[in-house]
């Protein structure tokens, strides 16, 4: 488990710190968009209130805290489960990058009442219209990861049963 740990912590800090540089330090919450490498890396300022592409976008404090609870909720199931059944090396990278991001979407939310997305890119005539942010990409990642390296062989006995 200490891999799991050490994975979600480096995790949270980077999404933290990319927010802080580029929401504070670049003041991306008042110019809303800067071009870095267009049209493949651009930053544009999204506050997102609800779940991936703006699903349950109300905005209202009680959606806020049932989506932190349900962040929460999926955080210690995810602990559970790898505690469980541990996976090997990958499988618990991959539980630290899920449970990394999701803590710093839940940081976000108790911030900023929302969450900070910044990251566009597009490509090949293509204009993605959403944003997304690093922790993002960790909870994707983590979660893919879960399913191609899942958990090892539990508790069953020398002859698979």
């Amino acid at each position: 488990m200490k891999t799991v740990a050490w994975v979600a912590a480096i995790t949270l800090v980077l999404d933290q710190l990319s927010k802080w540089l580029v929401v504070h330090v670049m003041s991306l919450d008042s110019r809303l968009a800067i071009d870095v490498l267009p049209p493949f890396l651009n930053f544009r300022m999204a506050w997102n209130y609800g779940i991936n592409f703006g699903l349950l976008n109300g905005g209202t404090e009680a959606t806020k805290w049932i989506l932190i609870s349900v962040a929460l909720g999926i955080v210690l199931f995810v602990l559970v489960w790898l505690r469980r059944d541990p996976p090997g090396t990958l499988g618990l990278i991959s539980g630290g990058l899920l449970i990394g991001g999701a803590l710093g979407n839940v940081i976000d939310r108790l911030l900023y009442g929302a969450v900070a997305d910044f990251l566009n890119m597009s490509c090949c005539g293509i204009n993605n219209p959403f944003a997304f942010n690093v922790a993002d990409i960790a909870i994707v990642a983590g979660a893919l990861g879960l399913v191609f390296f899942p958990g090892g062989t539990g508790k069953r006995g020398k002859n698979g049963s």
